[in-house]
């Protein structure tokens, strides 16, 4: 590695090894056997299409700067082995449920898409040990989020879950607000066809998929709804996204990034009402509502709000899942509204407020906690402990990788 470059091998390899073995111990401390419930087997499908959707599918989405494609890939699927495993303690020793099971496991993978989204914010500019941090402290305040709503507001578990959306996209964009922001001319900050098309590949990974994510949680009865509804979301996500990339560019041309965002738009949106939703065209109008609200937000965030707040979301994580996730919030409190008071024939009022009073508590905690605590983390992750990288040396992969200078310049 040049001189010019910090070498981490004093920091990195000594603080995965320290998690590692915290994680043996707390498992044999914790795990007496494995769960043999075989009951949980037929959920192992929909295990694996989640498992391939956070690998696969937002390890190449990432996968959308120039020079940065190999800590792209790389460190997602470092945050994600050793954030799993956090996950899977976090879900059953702290709820004194000593019980190594797929179920937890799913909710373990689950919880990483918040990791995900929020890496996406930072993406190029935090280095290995602030990662690593990032996704210990961002698991354990989602858990205590979760926790909030379970136990106070009394939110359902599929609900307190599907606020992972949300909870990434806003303590992504918090922490990202305490990084320097860099040159508004630097030429590693931007893409190129093939980073595009590998980002895009795994947009179509993550689409493919997202139907098994929104019914990995839904109990029995309503699983085939769930992928019924979220489908067509997608379906008519997809097809408003290209629509709406070619009425707002200005030769009437589609736009890689309009698509690499808004398809996926439609999954977000509906991921809290899946379950729930008893007419099909409900979910199509979702998923239609959320396309326009990406695609619209984009143009007004990064032309308005961003530059305003010195805000850099590299990957874009607030208008492609933070603000679908927000309607997907609103319109779960308007369904809720609506099948509640249909079946008191809208005589219980008080109950009726009571169910929404739940709903927005919930969802504005959310929000809150991302917001705060993502902020706190960021303010702590850019002191001189962490070796906080200079904006030179952003969107780099010769500052972590071995990558020979022919493949940087391709």
């Amino acid at each position: 590695m040049p001189a010019r470059y910090r070498s981490f091998r004093c920091s990195v390899p000594w603080l995965m090894l320290l998690l590692q073995a915290l994680f043996l111990i707390c498992c044999f401390l914790g795990y007496p056997d494995v769960s043999n419930n075989y009951s949980l087997i037929e959920i192992y499908p929909e295990f694996q299409d989640v498992n391939h959707m956070v690998v696969f599918g937002f390890g190449f989405f990432l996968v959308v700067l120039r020079r940065y494609g190999f800590s792209s890939t790389g460190f997602n699927f470092l945050l994600f082995a050793l954030g799993v495993q956090c996950s899977l303690l976090g879900e059953d020793l702290l709820c004194r449920a000593a019980d190594c099971s797929l179920w937890s496991l799913e909710k373990a993978v689950v919880s990483m898409i918040a990791v995900v989204i929020s890496t996406g914010a930072v993406l190029g500019k935090a280095n290995p040990v602030q990662l690593i941090v990032m996704t210990l402290v961002e698991l354990t305040f989602f858990y205590v989020s979760r926790c909030i709503n379970r136990t106070f507001l009394k939110v359902s578990e599929h609900l307190s879950l599907m606020h992972v959306h949300l909870f990434g996209a806003y303590f992504g964009l918090a922490l990202t607000s305490r990084f320097p922001e860099p040159p508004p001319r630097l030429d590693k900050n931007r893409s190129t066809p093939k980073s595009e098309l590998f980002s895009v590949l795994g947009t179509v990974f993550v689409w493919v998929f997202w139907p098994s994510f929104n019914s990995i949680l839904a109990v029995s009865p309503f699983k085939m709804g769930a992928v019924l509804n979220t489908y067509l979301a997608l379906a008519v996500s997809a097809v408003s996204a290209f629509m709406l990339s070619a009425l707002t560019s200005k030769d009437g041309k589609f736009r890689m990034a309009h698509i690499r965002s808004a398809v996926l738009a439609g999954g977000v949106t509906v991921s809290y009402t899946a379950h729930r939703i008893q007419h099909p065209w409900i979910a199509m109008i979702l998923g239609l509502l959320g396309t326009a609200i990406t695609i619209l937000g984009s143009h007004c965030l990064q032309r308005c709000f961003n530059p305003a707040l010195k805000l850099h979301d590299t990957s874009g994580v607030h208008f492609t899942f933070g603000l679908p996730a927000v309607l997907g919030a609103v319109a779960a409190v308007v369904l809720c509204f609506v099948e509640q008071g249909i079946e008191t024939q809208w005589d219980d009022l008080s109950s009726l407020g009571y169910y929404i009073f739940d709903d927005i508590g919930a969802f504005c905690q959310t929000i809150s906690t991302a917001l705060i605590t993502g902020f706190i983390t960021g303010l702590i992750l850019n002191t001189k402990l962490f070796k906080a990288m200079h904006v030179s040396k952003y969107f780099d992969d010769q500052v972590y990788w071995e990558v020979s200078f022919k493949m940087i310049s391709v």
